[in-house]
């Protein structure tokens, strides 16, 4: 007869796969009477038909991983909400200043976009390989380790985290396989609803279960919103690199911009960014940091379990096991929309260009979907040693940001500049950030904390462009931001 603990360990199980079966049933009844082609943009962005609900889901459940429930939470600190408050910010400039020019220009990868800026393809080509090594060495693995620790966390060390991380992985595949991006949309949005409700509902009965008071008894920088200089966020990063982290992450970086470029018209694309962004500010701040305090009231410094061992100690069984579901949903959706933009970067920007024309990209995204997958499970193990899995994210993410937000600025914002001079601007670019990382900050000589130090990588990056541009080849280039983000010709509404 089985004991009370297997028997609600069995509970939690079956109403986990009940639920991760149920979206995987709407899911399908959603998208199977949409018409496949085989092209890029029936792959890569969903035939150019989503709708802003599907829009904006799909933007809130790409970013909302357990990167943020886990990661945010774990550092048990509400400073990290600064995030997600700024995220409101970087929303809309997507909306506003980005999405009319990916729109414009007809854009299926962000990159596109910097080829019709430099009138040259070795930007585009170095960009792309850029944000594939990104998505290959940091996004894809850090989701999969974020989301097996949580599962591990409520369902027990019995399971290896490997183990979670396969499970996820291959059903991630799935959707980016025989779905596309209209797959992973729908699941996003339908899930979406589940897993912020039930994050609330934690926040709600966390709080009760402190009665009410997450300040006596914690540390006063931990419920502080003002970092000092030793905390995660120093106050002075709100005003330096915080925004600019924004702008990319939001703007220009492919795993998100490709939802809002999957739309039929501009309109449109910017409605679903514009929920996305008072979700951004009114729901998410609350659900990635308060449980986090919670936890470390009931059990202290336990860092990145902490969310997980909230969960399992304050929901019953069968509920805990339908939040399991939401948080796997949130894995698998994240997981499937960076694989979808990764195929989406090879496809485009190298198998088209070096190796030939693409007939069926259904086939080219199974295989190329499938050794992604592979690759991202071997490289789970590498995350078990952080201390903090967000902010090591966050210093990891600044390698590329910067040096790939400098080839936009550039380009968006001076006429005449050559695409080798952009390229010399992100190669220092991310020379500098890893001199910085790796040698002057561990060693002392630089003290500077890695958000301001992103925007001494940023302006210098721009700076070295120009430079290059003038003394090296020879080039003039024209500060004229209002003539490259303006509508050229009479355009286009749809992509």
């Amino acid at each position: 007869m089985l004991d009370t603990m297997s028997a609600a360990s069995l509970i939690q199980i079956a109403v986990c796969v009940g639920l991760t079966v149920l979206v995987g049933l709407a899911t399908w009844m959603t998208i199977r009477r949409s018409g496949h082609d085989g092209s890029r943009k029936d792959v890569y962005l969903a035939g150019g038909k989503l709708s802003w609900l599907f829009v904006a889901g799909s933007i809130t459940l790409t970013n909302l991983s357990t990167d943020q429930l886990v990661g945010m939470n774990g550092n048990q600190m509400l400073l990290l909400a600064w995030w997600e408050i700024a995220g409101f910010f970087g929303l809309l400039i997507l909306a506003f200043v980005f999405v009319p020019v990916y729109y414009r220009e007809q854009c299926t990868t962000v990159t596109e976009l910097l080829e019709k800026r430099y009138g040259g393809r070795s930007i585009r080509t170095l960009i792309s390989a850029l944000f594939l090594l990104g998505n290959v060495l940091i996004y894809l693995p850090a989701a999969l380790y974020s989301g097996s620790l949580f599962m591990q966390s409520l369902f027990g060390d019995g399971v290896p985290l490997l183990a979670f991380a396969a499970v996820l992985a291959v059903i991630s595949a799935g959707y980016t396989i025989f779905g596309g991006l209209r797959a992973v949309a729908v699941m996003d949005t339908y899930s979406g609803v589940g897993i912020l409700g039930l994050a609330l509902l934690i926040v709600v009965l966390g709080l009760a279960a402190v009665d009410w008071d997450i300040v006596s008894g914690v540390p006063a920088e931990r419920v502080t919103m003002f970092g000092g200089p030793d905390s995660p966020i120093p106050w002075q990063t709100l005003f330096t690199g915080m925004i600019f982290i924004q702008i990319f992450y939001w703007s220009t970086n492919q795993n998100l911009t490709q939802k809002a470029m999957a739309a039929p018209t501009i309109r449109e694309a910017q409605k679903g960014v514009m929920v996305a962004a008072f979700i951004r500010i009114l729901i998410v701040p609350p659900i990635v940091v308060i449980p986090g305090i919670i936890a470390f009231k009931l059990f202290g410094d336990v860092g990145d379990a902490a969310y997980g061992r909230l969960v399992a100690e304050i929901l019953p069984p069968w509920l805990s096991g339908a939040f399991a579901a939401m948080v796997a949903a949130a894995v698998i959706t994240t997981f499937s929309a960076v694989l979808n933009s990764s195929v989406a970067l090879y496809a485009v920007d190298f198998h088209e260009q070096f190796i030939g024309e693409v007939k069926d990209h259904w086939k080219l995204s199974a295989a190329v979907s499938t050794l992604l997958a592979m690759v991202a499970i071997m490289l789970v193990p590498m995350y078990q040693s952080a201390t903090s899995i967000i902010n090591l994210l966050q210093q990891l993410n600044g390698l590329l940001s910067m040096p790939i937000l400098s080839a936009f600025v550039a380009g968006l914002l001076f006429r005449g500049v050559a695409a080798p001079a952009a390229i010399a601007g992100v190669v220092w670019g991310v020379a500098l950030y890893a001199l910085f990382t790796f040698q002057l900050q561990p060693a002392g000589i630089i003290t500077l904390h890695y958000i301001h130090f992103m925007v001494v990588t940023l302006v210098t990056s721009v700076m070295a462009a120009l430079a290059v541009n003038r003394f090296v080849l020879g080039g003039r280039a024209e500060f004229a931001p209002r003539q490259a983000l303006a509508r050229r010709g009479a355009g286009v509404e749809a992509v």
